[in-house]
């Protein structure tokens, strides 16, 4: 069964995709919020098939389209020693101030998740760098 939520009719696109961010407040009251609010907030999605349902709503404050989604692999860096393909790893933005490094924006920046779980999906074999000595991997994870 296909995942569903709603979107702005502008964005209800084959192909685009989102950061799925949680419920506002105005959510809470929405008669939709149970076909809304499904998805896991900080996980990435993509619209695979957009629905001709629309409905009103107060986030967007306009029509919201339903749309079909599915889960996208994002990059992410994680300690070597758990970089396995098939491994669930928990993961959070990693306490570091080195915004010199090419990882950070993955690892400790507003890219980065806050404590979510993960399944590698690929491994790349070179070493991910890291500016303060940490030992890591770049992985691609759902």
């Amino acid at each position: 069964m296909a995942e569903i939520t709603l979107l702005a009719v502008g964005e209800a696109k084959a192909g685009y995709e989102f950061v799925y961010q949680g419920g506002a407040p105005v959510c809470r009251t929405c008669p939709y919020r149970h076909a809304c609010l499904t998805l896991d907030a900080g996980r990435r999605y993509e619209v695979t098939r957009v629905r001709d349902v629309t409905h009103p709503c107060a986030l967007q404050e306009s029509e919201a389209a339903v749309v079909e989604v599915r889960p996208v692999a994002r990059p992410l860096v994680v300690d070597a020693r758990s970089a396995i393909v098939g491994s669930t790893l928990e993961v959070a933005r990693y306490p570091c101030r080195r915004i010199d490094c090419p990882n950070w924006s993955v690892c400790a920046g507003p890219l980065a998740p806050t404590k979510q779980r993960f399944q590698v999906q690929s491994v790349r074999d070179e070493p991910a760098e890291c500016r303060i000595g940490r030992t890591l991997k770049q992985v691609e994870a759902l």
